[in-house]
């Protein structure tokens, strides 16, 4: 978390709940392996559940996504890098411990620490703090179904219109978990051990599905040790066809310690150790936490459905960095969406509409860090966000192949700050500010499909991003004055199947006003972190997806993403290339399914480009290729063993970086990547 507070309401905090699933038919058989891939064509690998989320997203006229628990559940899934690995056009590159950094197209670059700008939710309850500020640590791979990954202005089924989109985590049923009742146990290198269990029932029109997870390591690096518990609760009543009311509930209790980023010459020397304040002060995020919502899914008649529900959050925080940061966020909201499907004339139509309401209230003490304990008391605020969105989009078929797309969101974000003065020290003061920010985000597209799926689309998008508490950074005198970032995005691409091919390809330029960047802490140049509007900056890439089935049981995976974000004729910058995304990110899988039951996959993660470390371009971290190997086992039809061997050249490497202004030799930036590891689990499912 950063040093500054966070408490939200911006479009990242606005995420409509789940898709309802639909009764569905028994689960395929969970080894089979699922592209991530969206087509209007059915895969008939794809247990219903997920097959129709595909074709539900399809609908979709830009870059859309599913992953289904299917393709990553026999492998090491401990966070969400993991699990996005596949997904094109989404980098999600580790930094410590459950600590992702997750951008699409650039989106969030700026921070220095936890998402911003990209919608994270689970069952459409944000894991973002209610200003976009968040963290994707408090979910868990091994209670999720499938993940909707909604790239761009893609999102606005989700109400918001951010640079980055939304990915939603869906939770099981008990319809659709794929099992009664299953136990899983894996463990392995850096001292990981990991105990899974969970249940699924279904008894007449009552469903349930209850998970937890224990996990604990000790981590590649010193000062990374994590202790780790996640549970699940998903209770539905069906009232017949498309008609339920379901209850979900999600808890997590996360302690994880904190290496440290490291300077060049740190990494160079021994990219095990961690930085020396780090350790000295026992520097650690642990946080308490529990969402819940309550939601509906009716159908009103055959052209009509309703989809509602509200929502409660609760998180405590200890977080020891440069101070010890206490906080308590309470974030709650309610939605409510239409989802039509009809004419209008002799033209097929369809749309959806509604609207969202929320509001979260963060309190927040900062002590003196001694050595991992709270000293003397050093601030206290307190600060409130409120905000509405009001959003709709429809489509007309104008011919059998053809839709024409368009759509808006209205929103107000609304943020309240106090500040007390703590006696004795002179840096605090009393302060009450407020902010107001309101935005209408149009969109149009086109939609084009054959008879056999495969889709072309373009669509054009406008984003608005309001900043966040910490980019506010108050002083004495008020909020920093900083804007709200604005960008519009035009993307075209083309996805579908063809022979042995799946395909998605989506081209995108995105010319962003004001871009919200942070700079790094830079001792020798005196700045302090701080969040600063850029003029003109460009956001350019590729996102692109190729599944190749060339024989029998033999399958190639592919991703490439192209990257191209940089200022635009600044006037201290020029055209400088903005710095941690990598230009080329390339992966590949090449797996091969045995009819006797195991499979063998060896793999690549290669950041083919080396990466700025500063705005000034005057530093890069390099660039490296990472050999991996999974395989895995049916040994019964209830018995499953996975192998997971990673880094097997022992790379030392950079996986992540923070931005600095100019870098200079004391700048520590870098988050290295682990070295050679090798993981190993049994799944038993009855």
């Amino acid at each position: 978390m950063g040093a500054a507070a966070f408490a939200c309401l911006s479009w990242a905090c606005f995420a409509p709940a789940a898709h309802a699933a639909p009764d569905a038919a028994p689960a395929a058989d969970p080894t089979e392996v699922s592209s991530v891939i969206v087509t209007a064509r059915l895969n008939p690998e794809d247990p219903p559940i997920v097959a129709a989320a595909r074709k539900r997203l399809s609908e979709t006229p830009g870059a859309v996504s599913v992953i289904s628990r299917e393709s990553y559940i026999n492998r090491q899934t401990l966070a969400l890098d993991d699990m996005l690995r596949d997904a094109p056009g989404v980098y999600a590159q580790r930094k410590w411990g459950g600590d992702i950094r997750i951008s699409i197209r650039g989106s969030g670059i700026g921070n220095a620490n936890h998402n911003r700008g990209l919608l994270l939710a689970q069952d459409g309850v944000p894991l973002n703090e209610a200003d976009g500020y968040g963290d994707s640590q408090v979910a868990d791979p091994l209670n999720t179904r499938y993940a909707e990954v909604y790239r761009g202005g893609n999102a606005l089924r989700f109400g918001g219109a951010l640079l980055g989109g939304a990915i939603n985590m869906v939770t099981p049923t008990g319809k659709d978990a794929g099992f009664d009742n299953e136990i899983r146990i894996d463990g392995g290198s850096f001292g990981l051990a990991r105990e899974h269990v969970a249940i699924a029932r279904q008894s007449g029109d009552w469903d349930v599905f209850a998970a937890a997870t224990n996990q604990t390591g000790q981590g590649w690096r010193s000062q990374s040790q994590q202790n780790i518990q996640f549970g699940s609760l998903n209770i539905g009543r069906s009232f017949g066809q498309d008609r339920e009311v379901r209850f979900i509930v999600n808890g997590s209790n996360i302690n994880q310690e904190i290496p440290g980023a490291l300077t060049l010459a740190q990494f160079q020397a021994d990219p095990h150790q961690s930085a020396a304040g780090n350790l000295s002060g026992d520097q650690s995020r642990n946080q308490r936490g529990l969402r819940g919502s309550l939601r509906t899914t009716w159908r009103l008649s055959d052209q009509l459905v309703f989809e509602g529900a509200v929502y409660a959050v609760w998180k405590d925080l200890d977080h020891p960095i440069f101070q010890v940061i206490d906080q308590e966020s309470r974030n709650y909201g309610a939605f409510g969406r239409f989802d039509w499907d009809g004419q209008i004339g002799d033209k097929r139509a369809d749309a959806f509409f509604g609207a969202w309401v929320r509001q979260g209230d963060l309190d927040s003490h900062f002590y003196t860090n001694v050595r991992g304990g709270r000293g003397a008391l050093q601030s206290i605020s307190y600060q409130n966000a409120k905000a509405v969105d009001v959003f709709g989009e429809g489509r007309v078929f104008v011919t059998d192949h053809l839709a024409v797309v368009g759509g808006a969101t209205w929103g107000q974000a609304q943020r309240d700050y106090v500040s007390v003065a703590v006696p004795g020290i002179t840096s605090t003061f009393n302060l009450t500010a407020s902010k107001t920010y309101d935005w209408i985000s149009p969109r149009v597209g086109l939609l084009w499909q054959d008879e056999g799926g495969n889709q072309v689309f373009a669509n054009l998008t406008r984003s608005v991003e309001p900043p966040n508490f910490s980019s506010m950074t108050p002083t004495n005198v008020g909020f920093t004055p900083v804007k709200a970032q604005k960008a519009w995005t035009a993307e075209v691409g083309a996805r579908g199947h063809r022979g042995p091919f799946t395909y998605d390809v989506t081209l995108y330029r995105a010319d962003l006003t004001h871009e919200m960047l942070q700079y790094a802490i830079d001792n020798n140049a005196g700045i302090p972190a701080a969040t600063f509007n850029a003029d003109k900056t460009l956001h350019q890439g590729i996102e692109a997806a190729l599944d190749w089935a060339p024989a029998k049981h033999w399958r190639i995976r592919q991703t490439w993403t192209w990257s191209d974000f940089r200022f635009k004729d600044d006037v201290k910058y020029g055209d400088n290339r903005l710095p941690i995304v990598p230009k080329n990110f390339y992966r590949s899988e090449v797996r091969y399914d045995d009819p006797r039951g195991w499979f063998l996959a060896p793999s690549v993660e290669w950041s083919a480009t080396d990466q700025w470390i500063d705005y000034k371009n005057t530093q890069k971290a390099p660039a490296y290729a990472i050999l991996n190997l999974n395989a895995g086992w049916k040994v019964t039809p209830s018995v499953s063993l996975f192998l997971d061997a990673r880094n097997l050249t022992d790379k030392a490497y950079v996986s992540n970086t923070q931005a600095a202004v100019a870098w200079t030799a004391a700048t520590a930036t870098l988050w290295p990547g682990d070295g050679r590891s090798v993981f190993g689990g049994v799944t038993v499912s009855f």
